[in-house]
C-alpha cells in the first residue's frame, strides 16, 4: 500500500468452513512458494467472490480482529484485494 491508500475499517476474510452460531472462524491461510504464510482479505464481498472463490465461506473482520487473528495464528503476509497465485496452497 502506498501512503495515499488507506486500509478499510473492515475486510472480508475467507474461512476454511462456514461459521455456525457462536462458532469461531478458522481463517484460510496460504503458504507461498518461499514458505511464508499469507492471509488474503478483501475490501468488498464482490472482490472476495471475484478474486478468491465464489463459494468461499467468509467472516467480516475489523482491524482489531485482524490483530487478534495474528496473535492467535501469526501470518507473514497480509494481502488486500489480491488473487492467490497458483503456487499458494492453503496452510492448515
Amino acid at each position: 500500500m502506498t501512503a495515499e491508500q488507506v486500509f478499510p475499517p473492515v475486510v472480508y476474510a475467507p474461512t476454511l468452513q462456514p461459521v455456525g452460531d457462536g462458532g469461531e472462524a478458522r481463517l484460510a491461510m496460504h503458504r507461498t512458494a518461499d514458505g511464508r504464510v499469507a492471509l488474503f482479505v478483501y475490501s468488498a464481498l464482490d472482490r472476495l467472490v471475484s478474486f478468491y472463490r465464489a463459494d468461499a465461506p467468509w467472516v467480516l473482520l475489523t482491524v482489531q480482529d485482524l490483530q487478534r487473528a495474528f496473535d492467535a495464528a501469526p501470518y507473514d503476509l497480509l494481502f488486500l484485494d489480491r488473487r492467490p497465485g497458483p503456487v499458494e496452497e492453503a496452510a492448515s
